[in-house]
């Protein structure tokens, strides 16, 4: 059941159960050339600008010439294929990028940040759902450059939900036909919820707390007939119903967030927050780990099959806290511990671990060099704050932590077009991109709410298993 389109900026309504709250977007909807932009009101008080630091070198923030960086092609739709040049964004895998965004969720205010990762500058700030959801936390970014954000939901009451929102201007959707594009501009720009026309469409899922709320939120790499990402690939989501002990799995169609496939995993034997990250491989693979003791499952993304593969006992017994996960560019799953990275070999069908001390790690995301970096969550006066880096292919620890000026709570990792590392920091409001050769901070962005994402934030995650490197 779909819920029904409605003019100007009451188009969103409420439809019951675990059915889509979707508009019908219609490919004649869409905005005319790049249209005309306007501000719209801004119904979030107490927010304050970008304030960025640019890097010393001038030439670190411009695309490698030699178009390595477009290897990484998040912006506007990937550069895949043979027939690469006439896809979005560029063409083949020294194309142009036409964007890159990095979407971090502002969880207790409710909203979402749109960064530009070559400025650092927020270029939109969006409301991620009704007054009845809250907590965003996730968010996936697929190959044409929109974003999924999964709302927890409230932690009394309320219930989480689902969220599409368009990177491009062209494929928002003129709601009210009045010729402009209603949509945020920036940080101290969050239109009311239901009002900006880049947000397509919301699927409300119930939670009576946020600890069973969506979480594990991935996009599948779709490569459409002529060699270039697909416009509208199809979401895989997880939330938990901690009353039957089940994981709940739906996909989702891309383009209206109406549930087509269910899923169910029972008995869940993870901790009270049921399933927690997840990302899809190559062949539409929906990888989950759970919170604390897994399981990591993968949803066959054909036959719906599951495989269940229990965490085996640490080396050490403060080990065992498993929390983010992003695949290498081999689909081997890598999940952030404590004091401990964990990787499953697919092909052997074996576990390892990874020593790094004390350290206590949540995101993590694998980059096209074979590195896999990780948020370092660990007492600062003690063993630094920052980021710890592992080398994927001898699975050996490189650096335990890179220490980052500013750091507080270090709690995502991703990757950007370019290849740099971004570090999203909850502690101190704001995000650090960070050269992985040097290790220098070449630009922090302020002005973020306790920003709380570590999942596929820029696409990098889904483009490396999708467009490995050559080679």
């Amino acid at each position: 059941m779909v819920g029904s389109t409605m003019d100007g900026r009451d188009r969103f309504s409420t439809s019951l159960g675990v059915a889509a709250l979707a508009l019908l977007l219609a490919p004649e909807l869409a905005c005319n050339g790049g249209g005309e932009q306007s501000s719209g009101s801004n119904s979030t008080t107490g927010l304050t600008g970008i304030l960025t630091t640019p890097a010393t070198d001038s030439n670190d923030d411009v695309a490698d010439d030699d178009g390595t960086g477009g290897r990484l092609d998040l912006g506007g739709g990937t550069d895949l294929g043979p027939n690469g040049g006439d896809c979005p964004g560029g063409g083949g895998t020294g194309g142009d990028v036409e964007f890159s965004y990095i979407w971090v969720a502002n969880s207790p205010q409710g909203t979402v940040s749109k960064i530009d990762t070559m400025t650092g500058v927020e270029v939109g700030r969006y409301a991620t759902g009704p007054a009845t959801q809250a907590e965003p936390s996730r968010t996936s970014v697929n190959l044409y450059g929109d974003v999924a954000v999964s709302n927890r939901g409230a932690q009394f009451g309320g219930s989480g939900g689902v969220t599409k929102i368009a990177a491009r201007l062209d494929d928002c959707v003129d709601t009210n036909n009045n010729g402009t594009i209603e949509t945020s501009t920036g940080p101290t720009d969050v239109l009311p919820w239901g009002s900006d026309e880049c947000v397509l469409w919301n699927l409300p899922i119930p939670s009576d707390v946020y600890e069973h709320g969506p979480r594990p939120t991935a996009w599948e790499g779709s490569v459409s007939n002529n060699g270039c990402a697909s416009p509208n690939p199809r979401l895989w989501m997880g939330w938990y119903d901690y009353a039957g002990q089940r994981g709940v799995f739906h996909r989702l169609d891309g383009q209206t967030g109406a549930i087509q496939d269910t899923v169910e995993v029972t008995p869940w034997s993870g901790l009270n927050y049921g399933p927690y990250g997840g990302a899809v491989n190559k062949d539409g693979d929906f990888w989950v780990i759970g919170w604390q003791l897994g399981p990591l499952v993968r949803i066959d993304g054909d036959t719906l099959q599951v495989q269940r593969v229990e965490m085996p006992a640490p080396p050490l017994p403060d080990q065992q806290w498993s929390y983010g996960m992003s695949l290498d560019q081999y689909g081997n799953p890598w999940i952030a511990s404590a004091g401990a990275a964990a990787v499953y070999d697919v092909a052997s069908g074996n576990w390892q671990f990874i020593s790094t001390g004390n350290q206590s790690m949540r995101g993590v995301m694998v980059d096209a060099e074979d590195r896999a970096w990780f948020a370092v969550d660990a007492d600062a006066s003690l063993f630094g704050c920052g980021l710890g880096l592992i080398d994927v292919q001898a699975r050996t620890l490189l650096a335990p932590t890179i220490q980052l000026p500013g750091c507080v709570t270090p709690v995502g990792v991703s990757i950007d077009v370019e290849g740099y590392v971004w570090v999203v920091d909850q502690g101190s409001n704001s995000a650090y991109k960070v050269d992985p050769d040097t290790y220098q901070v070449q630009l922090s962005v302020f002005g973020l709410q306790a920003p709380y994402t570590y999942s596929d934030m820029t696409g990098a995650g889904l483009n490396l298993v999708v467009n490995p490197p050559a080679g």
